[in-house]
């Protein structure tokens, strides 16, 4: 029997929090993986990761809101790892600060990077997928692409974009017929590095709006949707409800935020306000998929088990209704 060929996973911001962990998900499966990041040495300890699981990893120094890096990226990935399979656009950065306080050049600067990377992301990937007409493309979005929340503006704006973006393109492969998959992943709040590094105005430390979850259960996700032709998925149950709540209530969202969304995004503790931050730059170091908050965080989505099996189960139900109306027809004749 032959050897199953392994996949070929491109996957950006692959170094720290969601992105490190759904490296090593696929390395677990025995995918080769591009790594996409600004940090060489965190880009080196994540490769060496994939390594000692069995599988292989390629490292490429890449800021993602810079077109030609991404396209150079893709071109080598083609050419020394093979076709690529899956591409995860996860990148992300962001500003803790009213938008009262927000410079033009760190909103500019969160839009190339949360949105623009996943649009010259999405551009590669197609550039290889659409010619053999197969391929899937996961974006990694949030709660907050349908409901913004204070002290996070740029970041709400990216996720919003990225799902319009995403609606779009996905009619246009299917208007073309293709094969190659287009699907958003929206997450929940996560223990990852990126409260500890993102640049902040709030007087304390950011932090998750919880219920928290571990960065595994968003990698669980990804990898899932990467192979199942879902339209979009909610990691989530408290992230579900609130998009549905938001649909139908979207004032009392307003005056609820308006009103909790400020103390619930920062912990009790001051910020150091000489903490280095990774908007321009990367933080030197390696951090790995976690943040500061692991006693607070769930490593489990119940949700998420169910949401797996949703159609299976809306058809069971269906099927078990149907019959159930037999029964009672035949009854009552």
């Amino acid at each position: 029997m032959a050897q199953k060929k392994p996949e070929i996973v491109v996957i950006t911001g692959a170094t720290a929090g969601v992105g490190r962990a759904t490296v090593r998900a696929f390395a677990q499966r025995g995918a080769h993986i591009a790594l996409l990041a600004r940090g060489e040495e965190a880009l080196e300890a994540a490769q060496k990761e994939v390594e000692e699981l069995g599988s292989k990893a390629l490292i490429f120094p890449t800021d993602v809101a810079d077109p030609q890096q991404v396209d150079e990226a893709a071109a080598v990935v083609e050419e020394q790892l093979g076709p690529i399979d899956i591409w995860v656009n996860n990148a992300m950065t962001s500003v803790f600060s009213p938008f009262k306080k927000m410079t033009a050049a760190e909103y500019r600067r969160v839009t190339e990077v949360c949105y623009l990377g996943f649009v010259y992301g999405t551009m590669a990937a197609l550039r290889y997928m659409l010619p053999r007409n197969r391929g899937t493309i996961v974006q990694v979005g949030s709660t907050l692409a349908y409901r913004g929340i204070p002290l996070q503006s740029a970041y709400c704006g990216a996720k919003h974009a990225i799902q319009g973006f995403t609606e779009s393109v996905r009619t246009e492969l299917m208007h073309d017929h293709s094969d190659v998959h287009i699907t958003m992943v929206q997450m929940p709040a996560l223990n990852t590095p990126q409260f500890g590094w993102v640049k902040s105005r709030l007087p304390h430390k950011a932090q998750p709006v919880p219920p928290i979850y571990q960065p595994e259960v968003a990698a669980e996700a990804i990898v899932w949707a990467a192979h199942h032709r879902r339209r979009e998925m909610s990691v989530a149950f408290y992230n579900a409800a609130l998009l549905w709540g938001n649909k139908l209530f979207p004032g009392l969202g307003d005056w609820y935020l308006s009103r909790t969304g400020y103390e619930s995004q920062q912990t009790d503790e001051p910020r150091d306000p000489e903490r280095p931050f990774n908007l321009w730059e990367p933080v030197a170091g390696d951090f790995g998929a976690h943040g500061a908050f692991d006693a607070r965080a769930r490593d489990r989505s119940w949700y998420l088990e169910v949401n797996k099996y949703l159609r299976p189960l809306a058809l069971g139900g269906v099927v078990l209704a149907g019959g159930v109306a037999a029964l009672l027809t035949r009854a009552k004749s």
